[in-house]
């Protein structure tokens, strides 16, 4: 009976051993795949400085491994020009898309979708839907980084005065983490600080919605002290601030690029800029969905290759940086992006 029930067992141990052997050789296969075979869409929010930034990363990218990996910018600044990218994107079956949404929980159903089609997708700016990517990737932990806006707007008005906030948009999760972890870091801190407004100005991401809500702020609020923005165009709110001669009287702090902020920094109408570097945050998103998309893993300790994120610390289905900058009248010169 023993000799049977080996002869049984042999070949079963066999093709146990064959099976093995080849999800051996396959898992090997993935963790060596060569990037130049697979395709992966950068999805971003809209035309600027900004995204053209974050563009140079992706192609540098492309230099460094031979991915086969590009950009694709919407017509308008909103989710419905993002949904019918990836919608296209889905179609012709590329192998991961990554998305900088303008509006997180409208991208989910054709999030779901892509994955559905054994698509990988990776987010930036996106933690709020992490449950439903594949991978999110920030610079850095959010409310960590709002509280930044908080302290610079606080010492640049001396602890007191009124102020007030901007978002590009309420539906813009992560400006809207920042904006509540900087009033509520300024409203546990500095007692004499008020904010004059319950939710934040909308200055839909341009120089010229900064600009005509500031004016539109002054004349609501013509003793205000401080303000704020989580938007890279704070230079609409400073340049509002010339025209009505408040430069001296009114501080800002302001997400920022070098080539959009120095002159305001310089001129001192400005006081803060912060933010993390796009090209790099493309660079690693990107990145990150390749090594999902060609079965390799990305957790804590993974290095995603660029600056800021050679050691990543993954939580929920996050993965974050630590890549912030400030800049100031005396550093913004050594940064030219």
């Amino acid at each position: 009976m023993k000799k049977k029930l080996a002869k049984l067992l042999c070949p079963l141990l066999s093709a146990s051993m064959v099976f093995s052997a080849a999800a051996v050789v396959q898992a090997e296969e993935s963790a060596t795949a060569d990037p130049a075979d697979y395709q992966v869409v950068m999805v971003v929010k809209q035309s600027d400085s900004w995204f053209d930034d974050m563009e140079t990363g992706v192609e540098q990218l492309k230099k460094d491994t031979g991915l086969n990996v590009s950009v694709q910018v919407p017509e308008t600044g909103d989710a419905a020009s993002q949904i019918s990218i990836m919608e296209d994107l889905i179609a012709q079956g590329v192998n991961a898309i990554c998305v900088v949404p303008n509006d997180p929980e409208a991208l989910v159903p054709t999030i779901e979708k892509a994955r559905g089609a054994g698509i990988v997708v990776v987010t930036h700016e996106a933690p709020g839907i992490a449950d439903s990517v594949d991978l999110d990737v920030e610079a850095f932990i959010n409310e960590e980084f709002g509280k930044l806006f908080g302290e610079k707007l606080a010492t640049a008005m001396g602890g007191e005065g009124q102020y007030a906030g901007f978002v590009g948009g309420l539906t813009m999760e992560t400006h809207m983490a920042w904006y509540t972890a900087a009033v509520d870091y300024i409203s546990e801190n500095y007692p004499d600080m008020e904010c004059v407004t319950e939710e934040p100005y909308e200055d839909g991401n341009s120089i010229d919605g900064a600009h005509d809500k500031t004016l539109e702020l002054l004349n609501a609020y013509p003793d205000i002290k401080g303000l704020f923005d989580c938007s890279a165009h704070g230079g609409g709110i400073c340049e509002a601030l010339m025209e009505k001669d408040m430069t001296d009287s009114v501080s800002v702090v302001s997400l920022a690029l070098p080539s959009m902020s120095a002159v305001y920094l310089e001129d001192g109408s400005m006081s803060a800029g912060l933010a993390w570097r796009p090209a790099d945050a493309g660079y690693a998103t990107c990145y990150a969905a390749y090594l999902l998309a060609s079965g390799q893993a990305v957790e804590t300790g993974t290095d995603l290759k660029v600056t800021g994120y050679e050691s990543v610390n993954v939580e929920g289905g996050i993965a974050y940086g630590n890549a912030p900058l400030e800049f100031t009248a005396d550093n913004i010169s050594d940064y030219n992006f």
